[in-house]
């Protein structure tokens, strides 16, 4: 009877482990804090009227441009500027003279950013807000943690269609 007992006990402790390991999922707490991030930003510039794209990523024209839209494949040379959602910059390439090529959609930028390169046109400028599923996810990158969303200053300058691919 006693053994029952211990038995029903180590059952009972082992079930209530578990339930409480399961419950404490860490990665819910990130989410959460980058969502109320991206919110607390968009309530803070209120002045900024963000699209936000069916995948999650907040698109501001700021410009608007007047020559080609790119399309996967596509090269592209970009102006750029990536800062934290604090405006720290992180990376930037303007004020200096090489502008940035990259060929779209073909896994040279993160994805917000190509997805945001495509809605822009030659001469246009626009700021993406990109969460971090749509940038370097939950691992992060060498100078970024995972679960943190970003900001890019873009000038679109050129394209070069790159037909038959």
């Amino acid at each position: 009877m006693i053994k029952k007992y211990y038995q029903s006990v180590l059952l009972f402790l082992a079930v209530s482990l578990m339930i409480t390991l399961g419950s404490c999922d860490p990665t819910k707490k990130y989410e959460k804090e980058e969502k109320d991030s991206i919110q607390n930003y968009l309530i803070q510039n209120g002045n900024l009227n963000f699209e936000l794209k069916s995948s999650g990523l907040y698109y501001l024209e700021v410009l608007t441009g007047t020559g080609l839209t790119p399309v996967i494949h596509d090269s592209a040379w970009v102006k750029y500027t990536g800062m934290l959602l604090d405006g720290t910059v992180f990376e930037t390439n303007v004020g200096k003279a090489d502008t940035a090529k990259y060929r779209v959609g073909e896994g040279e930028a993160i994805s917000g950013f190509d997805e945001g390169v495509t809605y822009m046109k030659v001469g246009g400028k626009a700021t993406f807000l990109v969460p971090s599923k749509l940038a370097w996810g939950t691992t992060g990158s060498a100078i970024l943690p995972g679960y943190t969303p970003v900001i890019f200053d873009v000038e679109l300058v050129r394209v070069k269609p790159e037909s038959g691919k």
